[in-house]
């Protein structure tokens, strides 16, 4: 018997193949079941015409996505992250932020579709944005922190003297009178 499968049955096929099973099969559960249809004449020809849409409305969605990764092309962050005297970061900076950040500069992007690996340090990363199955982009993010590291004390160098400092000498009574 010759069906086609309206989802995808694991082990038989994916949605919109034209597959052979077993008479049983077919007529006891699949198509009860609206995983499938009889394969007839007229169901083929709709079948065809169904993924011909559906390919023009991929199409548009792929388009659609290869824009907005030509607008994002451009783009950098800086994400600002509470940090400890060492530079390390209090928790991490995530998905979530980066949309936030996103969504700050006008572009509305789902958190779920960003990726980053954990970023627990301060300095430069890599965040990427997949706007469709084949279109990704890798946007930079730099993590700042929100107070400056304590750095080494430079030792002061001595100035120089450019003329001797003459002072006064101070009588000692007038010293001990103000204590």
């Amino acid at each position: 018997m010759e069906i086609i499968l309206k989802e995808d049955v694991i082990g038989l096929g994916y949605k919109y193949d034209i597959v052979n099973v077993k008479s049983g099969y077919g007529r006891n559960y699949l198509i009860p079941t609206g995983k499938a249809v009889i394969a007839s004449e007229s169901a083929k020809k709709q079948l065809a015409e169904m993924i011909k849409q559906k390919a023009l409305k991929l199409a548009k969605i792929k388009a659609d996505a290869e824009a907005q990764a030509a607008k994002l092309e451009g783009v950098a962050l800086t994400i600002t992250a509470k940090v400890s005297s060492t530079g390390t970061i209090f928790g991490s900076v995530n998905n979530v932020q980066i949309a936030n950040e996103l969504a700050k500069l006008g572009f509305e992007i789902d958190r779920k579709l960003i990726t980053i690996k954990d970023v627990k340090t301060v300095g430069e990363h890599t965040a990427t944005v997949r706007l469709h199955k084949e279109v990704s982009v890798v946007i930079p993010v730099t993590v700042v922190g929100d107070a400056p590291v304590a750095a080494p004390a430079k030792e002061a160098a001595p100035a120089p003297a450019a003329e001797p400092a003459t002072e006064e000498p101070v009588e000692e009574s007038e010293a001990t009178e103000e204590a």
